[in-house]
């Protein structure tokens, strides 16, 4: 896997499998260290206000049209968000 699948997306990046073209569909496999706020009422019920990633490690990407991992690349999205 590249350094850069590795890392994940960043914005205005997508990724694409150069086996089939596929571009809208992929399960992703990370690991994620995360650090949350989280808010509870006197009745106990809670939900989380913020969350800070703080370690995203991506394990795998599959392409679910051909399921390949090999051919999955990261480039620049159109919409270049």
């Amino acid at each position: 896997m590249s350094e850069q699948l590795a890392r994940g997306l960043a914005p205005g990046a997508r990724f694409r499998c150069d086996g089939c073209g596929n571009v809208t569909r992929f399960d992703v496999v990370a690991t994620t260290r995360t650090r949350r706020y989280h808010h509870f009422d006197l009745g106990g019920a809670g939900h989380v206000e913020d969350e800070e990633v703080l370690e995203q490690t991506v394990e795998s990407v599959t392409c679910r049209w051909c399921g390949r991992t090999d051919a999955v690349q990261v480039e620049s999205s159109p919409a270049g968000a």
